[in-house]
């Protein structure tokens, strides 16, 4: 049985780590996507979803770091789970929580909100699972939280495998996206959403459960310049010589998501203007070999750029990004798995979203898996290997040093706590010391992101379990 308490605590035992500055009783919220007390700084959540908790394994938590003008501060922090007062549920053996998050201002005050897709989660005695836990931004922070309960979709199936925040009907206000486990269904929760867990209503998404491809992936973002965003939604298709990876663009409107187009297909993906022209465009990571079944991928993965334009994917031809591609640098190998995982930003100021790219299996040495993170540069002519910068544990600069299945690159998050305009770097490696996890966090010039003075930081750092807690599996903010 879930319950809905006041959180009264914010760590899995003893209460607040640390006290958190609230924002002043007359300043507004910044309304600045990622900040979740409203102080003008994005902050930052870092799944360890296979940590221990209360004794059960694999139960799971988020912590939570807070910016600052230096940047995100760990001695401002927060540790959330469903051991925590306040959080709905009990920890269980398996829940994993925080293995699947995104972030948005869902009940419209002002504060992002983070939503916890909890899709292990068992309903009751049923043989269905999957809760959608919001855990609600305010001038202290993140400090009550709800399920949400109504309207609910008629099959559960691991609600919240996926979870994507966009205002898809373009009426100013955050909606929720959530996905069941390798089926087609899609659920899309109108905001606002209220803290007793009531959407306003389930919005139309017209088509998805017919095509065939089950969603394994969610991503949201206004690829057509109209400010309603659009939903990619990612899977795999079986067709006569078997699965395909496939994506699937859906428009917003005012009405609903309608059908926008099929492109690349991959496990990864962000949209963002990188030729700012004023439409997101697509940017999607598959680090598999290319073959028959995975025609986007690449010798050692790639990165596809699918365009957007006003009426939704431009008939430019998409761009293909590996590590042969000039300027990039390495070699693509078998294996790198380049494109494991993306993140976009501005990293040097200069208006154009720039991409991070995780390599998270990229040998190092003799060393097996140990991972590396490439930052491409967006310019006028679109995202290119011009100017790109690589970083692993072996720069000059990054802490820590190179081991085999380290998997540096994990996870990766370009985002501006400091408010001065450039988006900073973080990236994780959820196999640092054999499976404990941690967290780079690496600084932005004029001329993008470099490796002085970069910092790392591990769960125990925040006061979290840190065995085997696959710490920084999952990055949001």
């Amino acid at each position: 049985m879930r319950t809905r308490t006041l959180l009264l605590a914010v760590t899995l035992t003893t209460g607040l780590l640390t006290a958190l500055p609230a924002t002043t009783a007359t300043a507004a919220p910044s309304g600045l996507a990622g900040d979740f007390n409203g102080d003008g700084h994005r902050d930052l959540a870092i799944a360890a979803p296979l940590a221990t908790v209360g004794g059960k394994t694999g139960a799971g938590y988020v912590a939570v770091v807070y910016g600052t003008a230096s940047g995100p501060d760990t001695t401002r922090r927060q540790i959330i789970s469903q051991a925590t007062d306040g959080i709905p549920g009990v920890p269980e053996s398996s829940d994993h929580f925080g293995d699947r998050l995104t972030t948005g201002d869902l009940d419209d005050d002002g504060y992002t909100d983070l939503i916890v897709g909890v899709h292990a989660e068992r309903i009751g005695s049923t043989d269905e699972s999957g809760v959608l836990t919001v855990v609600w931004g305010g001038a202290s922070g993140l400090r009550t939280a709800t399920d949400l309960t109504a309207p609910l979709p008629d099959s559960r199936n691991e609600l919240g495998w996926s979870v994507a925040a966009g205002d898809f009907d373009g009426d100013g206000v955050t909606d929720l996206a959530a996905a069941n486990n390798a089926h087609p269904e899609v659920s899309v929760f109108q905001g606002p959403v209220s803290r007793t867990g009531k959407a306003t209503a389930l919005l139309p998404l017209y088509v998805h459960s017919e095509t065939g491809i089950s969603t394994d992936q969610l991503v949201a973002g206004d690829v057509t310049g109209d400010e309603a965003a659009e939903l990619l939604v990612m899977g795999q298709q079986e067709t006569s010589g078997g699965f395909r990876t496939r994506s699937v663009l859906y428009k917003g409107s005012a009405d609903g998501l309608r059908p926008g187009g099929t492109l690349a297909g991959g496990y990864a993906a962000v949209v963002a203007d990188v030729d700012k022209d004023g439409h997101g465009d697509i940017v999607t990571g598959n680090f598999m070999e290319k073959s028959t079944a995975e025609p986007n991928g690449g010798l050692g993965g790639a990165v596809t750029v699918t365009y957007g334009a006003p009426g939704g994917l431009s008939t430019r031809t998409p761009v293909r990004i590996t590590q042969d591609t000039t300027g990039v640098p390495g070699t693509a190998e078998k294996n790198d798995r380049f494109g494991w995982s993306l993140s976009a930003g501005d990293t040097d100021g200069d208006g154009y979203a720039d991409i991070a790219v995780g390599a998270a299996y990229e040998v190092i040495g003799s060393a097996r898996q140990a991972g590396t993170v490439t930052v491409l540069r967006g310019s006028a002519a679109g995202l290119t290997g011009s100017g790109a910068r690589s970083f692993s544990q072996d720069t000059t600069g990054v802490p820590g040093a190179v081991e085999a299945y380290d998997s540096f690159g994990h996870a990766v998050r370009l985002t501006d706590a400091t408010g001065d305009g450039r988006a900073e770097l973080v990236a994780s490696a959820a196999g640092e010391n054999t499976g404990d996890g941690a967290v780079w966090l690496l600084k932005s010039t004029t001329s993008g992101i470099t490796a002085t003075g970069s910092t790392s930081f591990g769960a125990a750092t925040l006061g979290g379990p840190s065995a085997d807690a696959w710490f920084g599996d999952v990055l949001a903010g």
